[in-house]
């Protein structure tokens, strides 16, 4: 089963949860998803957040739950 993405809006939306998952993965293991800039850079660049990995990973997540956004993988 494949999904197509083909509106701008939905492609923002994987794009957010492909950020919300790469920074989980950053907080975990300490990785990065890609040799340049890393997934917490991207976001508090792109949203204006401060502070660490955890409390912007957790303002992102807060903010998606209040737009909506089913988040699974959280509980």
């Amino acid at each position: 089963m494949s999904i197509i993405f083909d509106t701008p809006e939905q492609i923002r939306l994987a794009r957010y949860i492909t950020l919300l998952r790469g920074l989980k993965l950053e907080i975990d293991t300490g990785l990065s998803m890609s040799r340049g800039r890393t997934c917490y850079s991207i976001i508090k660049g792109e949203f204006n957040m401060k502070g660490n990995k955890k409390k912007v990973y957790k303002q992102l997540l807060d903010m998606m739950r209040e737009a909506g956004v089913p988040i699974k993988w959280e509980k």
